[in-house]
């Protein structure tokens, strides 16, 4: 094989993957999903157990329903103390979202 083709399929090869990586990087900046951060937090509070009692897919279905504020009783998780149910309470009730809104929740 000459030394030539194998140059040009390098660099073909090369401009193809500048090409993409530009397409990647344009698509991350302007397609990026904002996640509420006090979905984290939430996760964190929460037991962890993933048993689905609640009748959300895990614990994580569960933060995202109290987040958004498809579910309002923090007490649906079948296996969370009070303690930590009303420590989820204040914390929601106290840190604003992006646009400053406060979530209320019961126990």
């Amino acid at each position: 094989m000459e030394p030539i083709l194998i140059l040009w399929a390098v660099l073909i090869t090369a401009a193809i993957a500048i090409v993409l990586a530009l397409c990647l990087a344009l698509a991350n900046r302007y397609l990026k999903v904002e996640e509420d951060p006090r979905k984290e937090k939430l996760l964190e509070l929460l037991p962890n157990a993933n048993c689905g009692a609640c009748g959300f897919p895990g614990c994580s279905g569960l933060a995202d329903a109290i987040v958004e504020g498809k579910e309002k009783k923090v007490t649906r998780c079948a296996v969370i103390k009070k303690d930590k149910a009303q420590e989820i309470k204040d914390y929601l009730e106290s840190t604003p979202d992006a646009n400053g809104n406060t979530l209320k929740v019961e126990l």
